[in-house]
């Protein structure tokens, strides 16, 4: 009687666990469906070569122009901002918490860390707004109140737990027989840490860099708050920008009647964002199977 009732217990919970999975793929599937379906409607409307070569991005203006490099050059201003900012200290941290930290404190200090990535980006939004900004102001004076370096900086802020923690797994999987065999040859803590070690875990850690910045780019509330809207191409850090985020945000705030060519370039840039962190997320996932796979035993 137990026995059969075990069985009926473990088949419904298997049952259940694939009700779950299986509503997750088909949500996963139709939001790409309404992607590509309102995606191919826009570019019925707009040559697609339009807009990959226009300069320009004017949807909601009289003149309309459809060049999606103003917002692209945007996304990837304030990643690249975020990355300069995330990875020489993501990548200290994790060798601190690896290698220096007693193991009682590994796992507190990674908590506390991870804690960052918890908090809602929207109160990262208006840190940008509120203090980063008018400090960069009291150093460079000619820095717009909106603008990419600020959100840039705590972009890079929220994506060091991601890097940091990441890393830290890629250290961890490590042999100890490299770091034994280096301290032997008189090697010190430090130059095992950055001449065996990192080596080692190089595969890992540019995983972790990669998907941290994929994250960044995907990343809405802080460059709507403290970047601007102003969509122009240029790499200057100092003057108002906007991102592909941002832009989808703006259009969908309600103002913009839906069906319209307006409201469907949020479809368009939209599946771009999407292309570009597919890429990025599936390069990460491949180098850190890779990095795995190295050191399985």
């Amino acid at each position: 009687m137990n026995f059969k009732r075990k069985k009926f217990e473990e088949e419904l919970v298997k049952k259940v666990f694939f009700l779950f999975a299986f509503l997750s793929v088909i949500t996963t599937f139709g939001i790409i469906f309404i992607l590509i379906f309102e995606t191919i409607s826009f570019f019925k409307e707009v040559s697609i070569i339009r807009f990959f070569t226009e300069k320009e991005w004017t949807p909601l203006f009289v003149i309309k122009k459809f060049g999606i490099w103003p917002l692209l050059s945007g996304t990837f201003l304030t990643s690249f901002i975020a990355l300069l900012i995330a990875f020489p200290m993501g990548i200290f941290i994790s060798i601190f918490i690896s290698e220096y930290l007693p193991p009682k404190l590994k796992g507190i200090i990674k908590s506390l860390l991870e804690i960052l990535a918890g908090i809602p980006t929207v109160v990262y939004g208006y840190f940008a707004l509120l203090y980063v900004t008018p400090i960069l102001k009291k150093i460079i004076p000619q820095i717009s109140g909106f603008n990419s370096l600020s959100p840039g900086i705590v972009l890079g802020i929220m994506i060091i737990p991601t890097i940091a923690s990441m890393s830290e797994d890629a250290f961890s999987l490590v042999p100890m027989s490299l770091r034994e065999a280096s301290y032997a040859l008189g090697a010190s803590k430090l130059e095992t840490s950055l001449k065996v070690i990192l080596p080692a875990a190089s595969s890992g850690v540019i995983s972790s860099v990669i998907l941290g910045f994929s994250r960044a780019i995907g990343e809405t509330m802080i460059v709507t708050i403290a970047a601007g809207q102003r969509p122009i191409l240029t790499l200057n850090p100092f003057v108002p920008i906007e991102t592909i985020t941002a832009y989808i945000v703006q259009v969908s705030l309600g103002d913009t009647p839906a069906g319209s060519l307006e409201y469907k370039t949020i479809f368009a840039v939209g599946m771009v964002l999407f292309v570009i962190t597919l890429i990025f997320n599936i390069l990460s996932h491949n180098l850190r199977m890779k990095f795995i796979k190295s050191f399985r035993i």
